[in-house]
């Protein structure tokens, strides 16, 4: 397997939610970032909303340890509908304490904070949050042991 990513949908504010995790992240955007307006239409589909043309129908976030966020919204007028839920949680394990600490507060500002950060029973530096567009996070870091990685 050459890599894994994660694809986040969000109502109509990709372009806002990518804005804010690269400043978190002090990632960089990888090619090009495609509104729907630059899709061709089929024959006989009907012209796009005007609202629509300037949402995101893809566009992708490199972020620290080679991880690919990528996104788009998803619009109403192509008969999608998101629904926010628990099933997807984003989880990422910081080189430091202080890394935590700086993600944690930067990533859940707006958001609603479900466990605060805390030294759990397993030994992790650990926390949870929803942030302001939806997403499911957790913070881990494990100061004094080998983190999982691919």
């Amino acid at each position: 397997m050459a890599k894994i990513s994660t694809y986040l949908n969000f109502k109509d504010c990709t372009r806002e939610a990518f804005a804010f995790y690269k400043t978190v992240f002090h990632g960089e955007y990888v090619g090009d970032i495609s509104p729907y307006g630059d899709m061709p239409l089929d024959e006989g589909m009907p012209p796009l909303p005007a609202e629509a043309k300037e949402l995101i129908m893809h566009m992708a976030l490199k972020i620290p340890g080679g991880h690919i966020l990528h996104g788009s919204d998803t619009p109403d007028f192509m008969g999608q509908e998101i629904v926010f839920g628990n099933s997807v949680t984003i989880n990422i394990e910081p080189d430091s304490r202080e890394e935590t600490d700086r993600l944690f507060k930067e990533l859940s500002k707006g958001g609603t904070v479900t466990m605060p950060l805390e030294t759990t029973f397993w030994g992790a530096y650990f926390g949870m949050f929803t942030d302001r567009f939806g997403i499911n996070w957790m913070i881990n870091f494990e100061e004094n042991s080998a983190s999982f990685k691919v």
